[in-house]
């Protein structure tokens, strides 16, 4: 057991390793491709070799970006078979249909049109060019889609039926995988792109006016960039508000380690800042907070739309408690109840086993109802407590902070950034505006990366929600295999990581001794 709960951990580890650092390139793939476009509209309009030259520079630390990428997320699928073999047996084709789409049609899509929008200058026609620039965002998009889609089933499954036979669920609608949490997911997810890399260009385009080089194509590439952030974040904003509603409906207890909240009520308030007790265990009496600053009916608020309405905490949903509109308790089903349930529902499977290896067609119907009827809970059957259940909550709680208060900066980071670029003299004669603008581009990362611990993490124990724990997704593998990898995977990643960022800063550095007005290089 010590063996298999270190082969659990590691793996996640290793996963978690892979996600964060593939994290690192695709929102950046995802907005500068639309900024790139962007720029490349205005040269076919202007018929500047100014927008040109603009269009050039940032397509190249795209083309950086977008090759290191591909080559995380290729190992993070491996990763699937590799590390969570019965995690890939359990999902069968519902989560293999959006990967082999994404491969087939997005990825190639994506790829073709990349080598076009690099190698095609004065080969293809100028329209041409800039259809498959568009057509390379699209791809990014696309390819963002069916990756999310497949996450998004993980968060809340749907579309499918558990099958005995194959021991493994089938798809038995595949448009319901389009849920209200696979749509918020994926917008959320590119309008993010969107605004990480109007903070990157932004903040490039400050180091031109820090070194007081190619200040006019400093100011194009900052007004570009800086009104797609802002589109981009705004939208993200939005969509980050309809996703908050979709995890209340469907991953109560996510919402619950966000907040920290172990003991919910009506008119719940919302801790804008705050220290979480890490003595605090669901059924003891110790404090929630060991400092907080609290929104007052903030959390209802977000979860429902409305300020008078129950949210409950951990310790609410693990006694099944709730409270409905009219104000009524109403008990639906706790955690000891729903384990008891997922126990039932493997020993139906185990009954349908031994039925069908007897060819006892009867046996095997009633042991079919009986899955069925107990499925709903079948994940909570590999569990021996509740505490089992319960994500972390320190590291939910503080990166979904982390997430909101930067978002929150970088709204006004968006407005003075726009206000200056349009009052030249502000961005020539203020060097600390630069200096911010410059600080802040790492800051976006750990605003994305931080709201993707959210998702994941908040997410835990399971794999499928209420479905499989990460504890029964796991491969057959020795722990002395995963831990290799591991340090392998976090070697190459690091190397590959500096590589990008010294290749990046050397282009930026080059372009900045050079100007970029005249610069037509292909």
């Amino acid at each position: 057991m010590d063996d298999l709960m270190t082969v659990v951990d590691w793996s996640r580890w290793q996963f978690a390793l892979t996600a964060i650092y593939h994290w690192l390139f695709v929102p950046l793939t995802l907005g500068l491709s639309l900024i790139v476009a962007v720029m490349e509209s205005l040269y076919l309009k202007t018929k500047s070799e100014k927008w040109l030259a603009a269009t050039k520079f940032w397509m190249t630390l795209f083309g950086i970006n977008f090759a290191i990428g591909v080559a995380t997320g290729i190992i993070l699928e491996f990763e699937f078979g590799t590390n969570w073999s019965n995690y890939s047996w359990f999902v069968g084709d519902i989560f293999g249909a959006p990967l082999a789409i994404e491969g087939l049609i997005a990825f190639f899509m994506e790829s073709t049109f990349v080598a076009v929008m690099f190698f095609g200058w004065g080969k293809v026609s100028p329209r041409f060019h800039l259809a498959s620039t568009w057509l390379t965002w699209l791809g990014a998009s696309i390819s963002a889609l069916w990756i999310l889609v497949a996450n998004a089933w993980m968060q809340y499954p749907v579309g499918m039926e558990f099958d005995p036979a194959q021991m493994r669920n089938v798809m038995d609608n595949f448009w319901v995988l389009f849920s209200g949490v696979a749509v918020n997911k994926f917008f959320h997810a590119v309008f993010s792109g969107w605004a990480l890399a109007g903070v990157f260009v932004v903040g490039v385009s400050a180091w031109f006016f820090y070194k007081k080089r190619n200040v006019p194509f400093a100011i194009r590439s900052t007004k570009v960039g800086g009104w797609i952030g802002l589109a981009g974040l705004l939208l993200t904003m939005y969509t980050g508000d309809g996703s908050a509603v979709e995890v209340t409906k469907h991953q109560p207890m996510k919402l619950a380690a966000m907040e920290g909240l172990y003991k919910g009520s009506s008119g719940q308030g919302l801790v804008g800042i705050g220290i979480v007790n890490p003595d605090k265990k669901w059924n003891n009496d110790e404090k929630e907070y060991l400092f907080d600053i609290e929104i007052p009916y903030g959390l209802s608020i977000l979860a429902k739309h409305d300020p008078k309405a129950f949210v409950p905490g951990i310790a609410d949903i693990i006694n099944g408690i709730e409270i409905n509109e009219n104000g009524d308790t109403v008990n639906t089903i706790g955690y000891e109840e729903r384990i008891r349930l997922g126990k039932l529902s493997h020993e139906a499977l185990r009954a349908y086993d031994i039925a069908h290896a007897s060819h006892d067609t009867v046996a095997m119907a009633d042991a079919a109802r009986e899955l069925k009827k107990y499925y709903p809970y079948f994940g909570y059957g590999y569990f021996d407590s509740v505490e089992e259940a319960i994500p972390p909550v320190g590291v939910t709680f503080y990166s979904f902070r982390v997430m909101v208060i930067l978002g929150s900066y970088f709204l006004l980071f968006f407005v003075v950034a726009l206000f200056a670029v349009y009052k030249k003299d502000w961005l020539l004669r203020h060097r600390w505006l630069q200096i911010i603008a410059i600080a802040s581009v790492p800051l976006m990362w750990i605003c994305s990366e931080a709201g993707w611990i959210v998702a994941e993490v908040g997410r835990q124990p399971w794999t499928v929600q209420d479905l499989l724990p990460t504890k029964a997704a796991i491969s057959e593998i020795s722990s002395a295999s995963v831990i290799t990898t591991f340090w392998l995977f976090a070697t190459v990643f690091t190397i590959l990581l500096i590589a990008e960022v010294s290749i990046m800063t050397r282009q930026i550095s080059k372009k900045s001794m050079n100007n970029l007005e005249t610069d037509n290089s292909h």
